[in-house]
């Protein structure tokens, strides 16, 4: 189903910079919205339900499984997160464009799902630099240093399979990227069209 608002999915690996890109992005553009997820952790600190997440119980998570609500799911450090087709539907209805991050796994899932969803891959200017990276960071171990960059390896094999890849050597340069992409694909013919159906209706395009 075509909807008025965009779906941008965003994927990278750990250290590359993917969530303050896409913050940055959040304050820049009021049209874009991100997408919220479903998790059985409790809310932390000022989070509310509907704003961060929607907080729900085991059995509840259990039963949006079972009715197959989520576009994708997973198990995350002993709890469960999801991203409901629901929500990303109505966001998108209300002419809304919607960011999400995501794992590469989940943004081609996605893809199969909303088939006009555009995949962004954000990669790090080099394997020595997404290492400095997570060591400035100074919220993990050598150890589990070495395992984030294993993990990157494998998900940056898959660059192939995103519709725009940004490398993020410069923040600002990036930004500058991800603006673009997000401005590029309001501009398409398709997205024009579902955009501002009553104008292409106003002048018979079909």
């Amino acid at each position: 189903m075509d909807y008025p608002g965009n779906l941008f999915v965003v994927a990278a690996p750990s250290g590359a910079g993917k969530s303050s890109l896409v913050k940055a992005l959040l304050e820049l553009d009021s049209h874009v919205q991100p997408s919220v997820s479903h998790t059985t952790r409790a809310p932390r600190g000022q989070e509310k339900h509907g704003r961060e997440y929607f907080f729900a119980s085991e059995s509840e998570f259990d039963a949006m499984v079972r009715a197959d609500a989520f576009v994708e799911w997973a198990h995350v450090h002993s709890h469960r997160y999801g991203t409901s087709k629901k929500a990303i539907e109505e966001r998108m209805s209300q002419g809304a464009d919607v960011i999400l991050e995501i794992d590469y796994q989940g943004a081609l899932q996605i893809k199969k799902i909303f088939s006009n969803a555009v995949t962004i891959f954000i990669l790090p200017p080099s394997w020595e630099e997404l290492r400095s990276r997570l060591e400035r960071r100074g919220e993990d171990s050598a150890t589990v240093i070495d395992i984030r960059l294993e993990n990157a390896a494998e998900e940056v094999a898959q660059v192939g399979q995103f519709d725009f890849v940004i490398i993020n050597e410069s923040f600002d340069r990036a930004l500058f990227d991800l603006k673009s992409i997000v401005h590029s694909q309001r501009l398409k013919f398709l997205a024009q069209r579902r955009a501002r159906a009553q104008t292409f209706q106003a002048l018979h395009i079909p």
